[in-house]
């Protein structure tokens, strides 16, 4: 059993929008869809799980403070301050902090409009 099938369910998590975008006032084509901009604080201990994908909800991560290890395809990488990465469809994850001070990523991504 890998490390995704076993992802605790979030904890310790703090998600702040920061700014959106109505994409289909933007783009031609593109309706019911946004752009979004987060900030989002996991605790010493804190997860963001359980496992989940990017299948229509591609983005990017930078992470501001402290470390946030990626768990995806079986293997835990650790990300620290001034580091970020990609989220396309082919992610499929869930992120902890292992370290002992808040780790704080900005993350943008474009979501389906509720």
């Amino acid at each position: 059993m890998s490390n995704e099938q076993v992802a605790p369910e979030t904890k310790g998590v703090a998600v702040e929008v920061l700014a959106t975008v109505d994409l289909a006032r933007e783009i031609e084509g593109i309706e019911r869809r946004e752009l979004r901009m987060r900030m989002v604080t996991i605790e010493p201990g804190g997860v963001f799980g359980p496992i989940h994908d990017h299948k229509g909800r591609p983005g990017t991560v930078y992470i501001l403070q402290g470390t946030i290890t990626d768990h995806r395809n079986g293997v835990a990488t650790d990300y620290g301050p001034g580091v970020g990465w990609p989220e396309d469809r082919n992610t499929t994850h869930w992120l902890e902090n292992r370290g002992t001070i808040p780790a704080v990523e900005i993350s943008v991504d474009i979501v389906r409009q509720e």
